[in-house]
């Protein structure tokens, strides 16, 4: 095991994790209500192609950071968690931009008129209501995964690896699970950007 990186304060922990946790969060609904008209000369949706690649990467990671930790090759999980942290801030960046700047589409909405009529709802069926699953539950657990993974990494980084490991097995299937319905998301709901 390695030693810990930082020292244990779990009071200070909770309040910065928790004061992050809903401040992200409540920049994400709030400028996610927002749109901006900057009249950019290029397409914003490069943002949402970006998110996806991320959160495939981060899936990614997140996948080989299981098999190396099983193997106790500890600094290289380590590593590769902490990139997958530092890709989540970039994706959280990018996440923000592009609602910003795109403001939202419409599953179903061919003729981009922000309005999903009876004759779009009826071309593409039931995959509505399978996109909204997912994008339902991708919604809901990214909204919540946030301080599980922040309080995941903290145990580590004060070495307190049982606790660690009880978390991780609760936190890794949840962000994976977010990380790989990102780019299903982005590929069902990408023919309707306009």
């Amino acid at each position: 095991m390695l030693q810990p990186s930082i020292a244990k304060n779990d009071k200070e922990a909770k309040w910065l994790i928790g004061i992050f946790s809903v401040v992200v969060f409540t920049a994400v609904v709030i400028l996610g209500r927002v749109k901006l008209d900057l009249g950019l000369n290029f397409d914003v949706h490069i943002f949402a192609k970006a998110n996806a690649f991320i959160n495939a990467t981060i899936a990614v990671l997140l996948v080989a950071a299981l098999i190396v930790v099983k193997q106790k090759q500890y600094l290289l999980h380590k590593r590769l968690m902490f990139t997958a942290l530092i890709l989540s801030v970039i994706f959280l960046l990018s996440y923000i931009a592009h609602h910003l700047l795109a403001g939202e589409a419409r599953f179903g909405d061919t003729d981009h008129d922000g309005i999903v009529s009876d004759m779009e709802k009826a071309a593409v069926g039931s995959v509505r209501t399978v996109y909204f699953i997912i994008l339902s539950t991708h919604i809901f657990l990214a909204a919540i995964i946030l301080p599980f993974i922040l309080f995941t990494a903290y145990r580590a980084l004060t070495g307190e690896y049982p606790q660690h490991k009880k978390l991780a097995k609760i936190t890794w299937p949840l962000w994976l699970y977010v990380a790989i319905t990102g780019p299903v998301v982005y590929w069902m709901i990408s023919p309707y950007y306009s």
